[in-house]
């Protein structure tokens, strides 16, 4: 076989290479700084072995070790030496190279090895679809996507901080739902402007509704009822003793300015992905419930279509297939979601069918379905069964580049 395999086990600092023969047998290996130089000479000792050889294919395997190998495989793609070889770039999920290698449970654990392993299972075959040979539209749109979906997870987490800290300082206002959104303008204002909840109880009803409207801009259709109701909540709540209520406000007002900042990070980035999308054939936006920022999350996720030949395939990358357990004539009836996947692609579809479900009344109908069937975990099962119907239209729409038509 006319062909070299060359593993790569990545690091912050290093990168250990091993080039494999056909026959698996060694060629040569080396470590090399992770930086330019270091990819340029694995540039060069690739080349030479494979004019030495006369080969002209070749195989670059490596971890998906966080960002430290991303600019490696910019790298052997775009380096006009390589150009004339017949070369493919594999990026792998740590978890397969783990399972081939405890195959061999007498090799150490050394860069060495690691590198050997990632070789020897370019050889064996049976490579994921997952080749690197994406548009880097769609990697320009992932660096955005994925960006955004950190910062609304960030702001979750904030938000869930924001409330524990806000029960502490004023109970009542934490446990009824006063406000229509308790991290609205008014909402936070009210937090910020009242160190103690006595503040806001011993306040004349008539300037509270005037502070209210103010902050509310006039918007409420009865600020008197919400003033009342922000009084009793603030009546009913715990005090606090003196020495606590500072800090407590502080870390309530650095947790606002957090949620601020990051809200506008979110409005940034979605601003940019539908500037970014616009460079991308997208279909799915035709879907009612799918807008510019879903449809954006799952295409720089699923990247070229072509890559998959069914539908099944798109959901197993997604994560959103069911594992098997059979043995003879026994088919175990309970079985879980497989723990592999693409983590950002499950997120972007699970939101994207929770959409669909308050949008579109055919998949509305299959989500009551999946949630009456079953007596416990009802939403996460109807949701999960949805969005693998979602599955099945994402690929078709994006397979035959069409329109959705209800």
């Amino acid at each position: 076989m006319n062909q070299l395999f060359v593993g790569i086990d990545v690091h912050p600092g290093s990168n250990t290479v091993f080039i494999m023969l056909p026959d698996g047998s060694k060629h040569s290996s080396f470590t090399v700084p992770n930086n330019l130089g270091g990819a340029q000479r694995v540039s060069k000792q690739v080349i030479a072995a494979l004019e030495k050889l006369q080969f002209s294919n070749v195989k670059f395997g490596m971890e998906a070790t966080s960002v430290y190998g991303q600019n490696l495989v910019y790298f052997l793609r775009e380096d006009g030496a390589l150009a004339k070889f017949n070369r493919e770039i594999f990026v792998f999920n740590p978890k397969r190279i783990n399972k081939f290698t405890q195959s061999h449970p007498e090799v150490p654990k050394n860069d060495d090895v690691d590198a050997f392993m990632i070789a020897d299972f370019l050889r064996f075959g049976r490579l994921p679809a997952s080749v690197h040979t994406d548009d880097y539209r769609y990697q320009a749109l992932r660096s955005l996507t994925r960006a955004r979906a950190s910062a609304v997870e960030n702001l979750t987490r904030e938000k869930q901080r924001f409330m524990n800290h806000l029960f502490i300082k004023c109970s009542g206002l934490a446990q009824t739902k006063t406000f229509s959104n308790s991290f609205g303008a008014t909402a936070l204002a009210t937090y910020e402007e009242f160190e103690t909840p006595d503040d806001i109880a011993d306040m004349d009803l008539n300037e509270l509704v005037a502070f209210l409207s103010k902050h509310g801009k006039n918007r409420f259709p009865n600020p008197e009822k919400i003033a009342e109701a922000v009084q009793t909540a603030a009546r009913g709540s715990y005090r606090l003793p003196k020495t606590i209520v500072d800090s407590v406000n502080q870390v309530l007002s650095i947790s606002i300015s957090s949620m601020r900042a990051l809200q506008s990070q979110i409005k940034a980035l979605e601003k940019e992905i539908e500037k970014q999308i616009t460079n991308i054939p997208n279909t799915l936006t035709s879907v009612r419930g799918i807008g510019p920022v879903f449809s954006a999350g799952i295409i720089a996720e699923v990247g070229d279509i072509n890559r998959f030949d069914s539908h099944p395939k798109l959901a197993k990358f997604a994560g959103l297939a069911w594992s098997q357990h059979n043995s003879g004539s026994f088919i175990a009836q309970n079985t879980r979601l497989i723990k592999t996947g693409n983590r950002f692609l499950k997120a972007y579809l699970c939101e994207t069918a929770f959409s669909l479900v308050r949008c579109d009344i055919e998949f509305k109908r299959f989500y009551d379905l999946k949630y009456k069937e079953v007596n416990k975990f009802q939403h996460k099962r109807a949701l999960a069964l949805t969005a693998r119907k979602l599955v099945r239209l994402v690929f078709r729409l994006l397979k035959d580049n069409r329109l959705y038509v209800p």
